[in-house]
């Protein structure tokens, strides 16, 4: 089976750890890359702070992206997707919300539970 060393993953993550200080919750689908955040985004939360790599169960490193419970809705809509970014050029990653879309009004605050980050073990193929 392939292996490849934790500290290799630990590199790419920490990437994600140095740069990923803004989440925005989007609509419709998932950004695939920094300017399709704008089209998308319901509202955001700046100022994040995601951990350091760790083991993934049950394979694999992973960063946490802390839980929020003040995040600001700028538009009305159903979020659906997540994109965490640092806030100027670069989507370091994203993904679905868990639980499905979120309705969301202008003015009001969001929240979002912790999210997983990881890349998995490499296996044989």
């Amino acid at each position: 089976m392939p292996q490849i060393a934790d500290s290799v993953f630990d590199a790419g993550l920490a990437t994600i750890t140095a740069g990923g200080t803004k989440i925005d919750i989007c609509e419709t689908s998932e950004p695939a890359n920094f300017a399709g955040i704008a089209a998308l985004t319901l509202g955001n939360k700046a100022g994040l702070t995601t951990g350091a790599a760790t083991d993934n169960t049950p394979t694999g490193r992973k960063v946490v992206v802390p839980a929020i419970t003040d995040g600001a809705v700028t538009k009305d809509g159903t979020a659906a997707y997540w994109a965490l970014s640092n806030g100027t050029d670069t989507l370091y990653a994203s993904g679905p919300m868990t639980g499905g879309g979120q309705a969301v009004t202008n003015g009001n605050t969001f929240t979002l539970d912790a999210i997983d980050i990881a890349i998995l073990d490499a296996t044989a193929v």
